[in-house]
């Protein structure tokens, strides 16, 4: 049940969108959970400022995920977020925060797992 949702100051074109949304569907197994569960949020022409400046090019991204996974899977995901905006969009990983928010009672289709 994982939900990844980026807050990205670029504008996106749909074709940017769609490929954000594949390649994070096939990332989402490094914190073992399958993309068939996946939803993925993405708000672009965002608004980030970070140490008092705007930024022009940068990204936050949350990461909530039914239950939990290990600090090595966080890390292995957080290289591959950073990866993926910067192929994709020209985002510096110096320039993109991820969060992550194990989940511990998680509501889908009128009940909760």
């Amino acid at each position: 049940m994982p939900f990844i949702d980026s807050k990205i100051t670029v504008t996106l074109s749909e074709s940017q969108k769609e490929s954000l949304k594949t390649r994070l569907g096939q990332a989402v197994s490094i914190i073992g959970k399958p993309e068939s569960y996946l939803m993925v949020g993405i708000n672009d022409n965002y608004t980030l400022y970070f140490a008092g400046e705007k930024v022009e090019k940068g990204a936050y991204v949350e990461v909530s995920l039914f239950g939990n996974s290990t600090a090595s899977a966080y890390e292995q995901m957080t290289a591959r977020i950073c990866e993926i905006l910067e192929e994709e969009l020209g985002i510096p990983g110096n320039k993109v925060y991820v969060t992550y928010h194990g989940v511990n009672n998680w509501g889908f289709n009128g009940r909760n797992f």
